[in-house]
C-alpha cells in the first residue's frame, strides 16, 4: 500500500497551492489536429498519453510540460528520484514509488522521442504527487490548531502539481524540497548523517520525532512565522524565503509554551499586562504590605475579568488575605517604558491565552537558554516584526491604551519544539526542558 510507514514516522505540513487558469480537458480534445504542431510535439504526446487527475493538471496548462524543456527532460528529475530512493528519511517505504520503472522511463526518454520523454513527464508528476502527499500526510505530533484552516488536509495530485508549477524557479523548488518547510529539510538531512554514521537507536527515534514536528510547518511559499520553543528562536517567511529571524524569550518548564497553531489577526499599542494571580499572591500583594503601593507598582486592581470591569480602591483590598490566597482581585500593569508587555503585543485567538509581545527584559534574550515566560513568547525586536506584519512601521498615534489595529493579512504562527541539532561531528540534542523526546 502507497505510503506505507516504518517505525518513527509522521507526516503533515500545509502547503500554498498556486492557482491556475483552468482549461477543460474537452476542449483540448476536440482542437483540430493543426493544434499540435502549434503545442509542440511533447505537448501534443502528453495530451494523448495523460490520464485521470494528472490529465487534470496538464490540460489546466494547455498540455504544456512541467519538467521537460526543449524536448529534454531536466536534471531535477534526478533530485526526486534521489528523495525516492532515500525515502526512509521520511519514515516511508521506497518501494512504494516504483523507482525502478521510474528511471527505466527516464532512460528510455534520453533518446529524445516525444513520446518517451512524455511518457517520462507523466511518470515523474505522479511519483511527485504520490511522494508529497505521503510526506505531509498528518501523523501524531501534539499541535492544538486554534484555527481550524490550519489542519492539515489530504493533497490532491492537482493541488500538489499546482503549486510545483507556481514558482519561477521549477528546479530550485524541487532541489531545495520547497513544499516542506525547511525546519523539516534541515532535519532530514541530519537523519541522513545520523543513519550513516551508525547512530543509536535512540538518536534515531528522537530525530523522527523532531521530523513528526517539522511536517507541520508550511513551507517558505506560505507567508507565516515559526516559533521554536527548544532554541528559543523565531522565524518568518514568504514568497518562498524566509525574511527574517530572532531570539526569543520562551515558557519556563513550569509553564511550557505549547505545540500551537493559529491565525494572528491583532496587534496591540500600548497594551496593559494581566498580572497571573499567582505573581498578585506572592509579588504584588506582598510589596503593597511592605509599603510599595499599587499606584507605586504602575498597576490597578479590577472587579472583573469582562469588558465592563471597573477599578477598585487598593485601599479596599484584604491585601494580607490576597497574600494568603484569598479573594485575588484582578490586576494589571498600566502602560509604561517598563511594562511587561513591552509597547506592542500580537495576538491570534487560542483558548491557552498565547500571544507574542515585546518585553523590557534584555538580559533574557542575551542568555542562551531562554525559558523564562509564562508561556507567551517575548520578542527581541517586535517593532521589525511589527513593521512585517503590519506592512508599515510599528508605532501608536497616542498614548491611549490598549490601541487594537487589525493586520492586513491574518498571519499563520506555528509554536513548535525542535530539539535537534548538527555538530561538527554528527547530531546532538538541546535539553529537553519540556520532556517531550521521552
Amino acid at each position: 500500500m502507497r505510503g506505507r510507514r516504518i517505525p518513527h514516522s509522521f507526516l503533515a505540513v500545509t502547503l500554498c497551492a498556486a492557482a491556475a487558469s483552468p482549461l477543460p480537458a474537452l476542449a483540448q480534445q476536440n482542437r483540430p489536429a493543426a493544434t499540435d504542431a502549434r503545442m509542440g510535439p511533447v505537448a501534443a504526446a502528453i495530451r494523448a498519453q495523460a490520464e485521470g487527475k494528472t490529465r487534470k493538471f496538464y490540460a489546466a496548462r494547455g498540455f504544456r510540460p512541467l519538467w521537460a524543456r526543449s524536448g529534454r527532460i531536466g536534471a531535477e528529475a534526478e533530485v526526486l528520484v534521489g528523495y525516492l530512493r532515500s525515502a526512509e528519511l521520511d519514515g516511508l517505504d521506497p518501494s512504494d514509488y516504483e523507482v525502478g520503472r521510474l528511471r527505466d522511463a527516464l532512460a528510455a526518454a534520453k533518446a529524445g522521442s516525444p513520446d518517451d520523454v512524455a511518457r517520462a513527464e507523466l511518470a515523474l508528476s505522479e511519483a511527485l504527487a504520490s511522494y508529497v502527499r505521503d510526506q505531509r500526510r498528518p501523523g501524531e505530533a501534539g499541535m492544538t490548531f486554534a484555527d481550524k484552516k490550519l489542519r492539515p488536509r489530504k493533497l490532491s495530485e492537482d493541488a500538489v502539481l499546482r503549486a510545483a508549477a507556481f514558482p519561477k524557479d521549477f528546479a530550485g523548488y524541487i532541489r531545495n524540497m520547497g513544499w516542506m518547510s525547511d525546519h523539516y529539510v534541515r532535519l532530514r538531512e541530519l537523519m541522513a548523517r545520523a543513519r550513516a554514521t551508525g547512530a543509536s537507536r535512540d538518536t534515531l527515534a528522537r530525530l523522527a520525532l523532531n521530523l513528526d514536528r517539522a511536517r507541520l510547518l508550511p513551507g517558505p511559499a506560505v507567508r507565516h512565522i515559526v516559533v521554536d520553543a527548544s532554541s528559543g528562536r523565531l522565524w518568518y517567511y514568504q514568497a518562498g524565503k524566509q525574511v527574517g529571524t530572532m531570539r526569543v524569550v520562551v515558557g519556563a518548564a513550569e509553564t511550557q509554551t505549547p505545540m500551537l497553531a493559529g491565525m494572528l489577526q491583532w496587534a496591540i499599542l500600548n497594551p496593559y499586562w494581566n498580572v497571573p494571580d499567582y505573581l498578585v499572591r506572592d509579588d504584588v500583594a506582598p510589596k503593597v504590605l511592605a509599603g510599595h503601593s499599587l499606584a507605586a507598582q504602575k498597576m490597578e486592581a479590577l472587579d472583573g475579568w469582562g469588558a465592563d470591569a471597573r477599578r477598585i480602591p487598593a485601599g479596599s483590598i484584604d491585601w494580607h488575605a490576597v497574600a494568603a490566597g484569598d479573594g485575588i482581585p484582578r490586576v494589571r500593569e498600566l502602560p509604561w517604558s517598563g511594562n511587561s508587555m513591552g509597547k506592542a503585543k500580537f495576538l491570534f485567538p487560542n483558548k491557552l491565552g498565547i500571544y507574542l509581545h515585546d518585553t523590557p527584559r534584555r538580559d533574557l534574550l542575551r542568555k542562551e537558554d531562554r525559558h523564562f515566560s509564562n508561556g507567551c513568547i517575548r520578542l527581541e525586536d517586535a517593532a521589525t516584526l511589527g513593521r512585517w506584519l503590519l506592512q508599515r512601521p510599528l508605532r501608536a498615534p497616542s498614548k491611549a491604551p490598549e490601541q487594537a489595529v487589525p493586520l492586513p493579512v491574518q498571519v499563520p504562527v506555528y509554536l513548535t519544539y525542535l530539539t535537534a541539532m548538527a555538530t561538527k561531528t554528527g547530531v546532538a540534542f538541546r535539553k529537553d526542558v519540556y520532556g517531550r523526546d521521552g
